[in-house]
């Protein structure tokens, strides 16, 4: 069964520079390759007499002049892998993989979108997704939440509760402004982190693109919507996922990638500047 890969990749990476970093993530070195090119081999390598994998569409920034770039860093590499790279969406990470999904062919096989800031995905957790979304029309690996889960809600606190606060802690006092407080406990039975790859059946994930309103934050939730929006009809499996299928998101998230792959931190240049 055909299986074609969508790769967004159009994120300013806001987070990961906010914490201190000077590059963008899917530049960062991984054992002398950048993330992003680590996280399309995962594809390419996938060995399986059931699914061909092709073909793999990255979608990068959506600005003209932030795309030239986003080529000139990374369009040999991924087009020796045998990967395309189109521009993705202006805002919303559902408009960059509407711009992917344009870009296929229309088939009967399936579609596996997956964050290009994930390089940990192993082929056993693929092989999984992919079984699954043959048998059930979609699937999403995920696993269970096991910390307690808070509702917080940011208020401005009082002066007098903030000295208070700081010093019990032992802290300087706080500067005024919104603090964050537990609103309640949300009950994490039946609660699971969903993961990517998600997969789908191309013409079911492309009947839920053509309809797709507000900001879904992941596939699955298009693809939920689209159902709703037909009387509940379908459901999307569950697939066991993986703690090591982390997503790079702050530069503690790249430490963890490196130790899970055995990587060493590089010295000297960065990855996309030694080709």
């Amino acid at each position: 069964m055909n299986v074609a890969v969508i790769i967004p990749a159009a994120g300013s990476a806001s987070r990961y520079h906010a914490a201190g970093a000077v590059r963008h993530k899917l530049d960062e070195d991984l054992g002398g390759k950048p993330v992003l090119q680590r996280t399309v081999e995962v594809f390419t390598k996938f060995d399986s007499d059931e699914f061909s994998i092709g073909p793999i569409i990255v979608a990068g920034p959506h600005d003209l002049q932030e795309f030239a770039e986003f080529k000139e860093r990374h369009l040999d590499r991924l087009g020796l892998l045998g990967a395309r790279l189109v521009r993705g969406g202006r805002t919303h990470r559902w408009e960059t993989v509407a711009s992917a999904l344009a870009e296929l062919p229309a088939g009967d096989g399936l579609v596996a979108i997956h964050d290009g800031a994930r390089p940990c995905m192993t082929h056993d957790l693929l092989d999984r997704v992919l079984r699954a979304a043959r048998r059930f029309g979609g699937a999403v690996p995920a696993v269970a939440a096991s910390d307690t889960i808070k509702r917080v809600v940011e208020t401005d606190a009082e002066p007098e509760e903030q000295d208070r606060a700081s010093a019990i802690l032992g802290l300087a006092p706080a500067t005024a402004g919104p603090q964050p407080f537990v609103a309640g406990t949300v009950p994490r039975t039946g609660l699971a982190l969903a993961q990517t790859p998600q997969v789908f059946k191309h013409s079911l994930l492309a009947a839920a693109y053509a309809q797709v309103s507000g900001s879904p934050t992941d596939d699955a939730e298009v693809v939920e919507a689209s159902f709703a929006r037909s009387g509940g009809a379908g459901r999307i499996a569950i697939v066991e996922g993986s703690p090591r299928n982390i997503k790079i998101t702050l530069p503690a998230d790249l430490a963890l990638a490196r130790n899970i792959l055995g990587h060493r931190e590089p010295e000297g240049k960065p990855a996309h500047k030694r080709f």
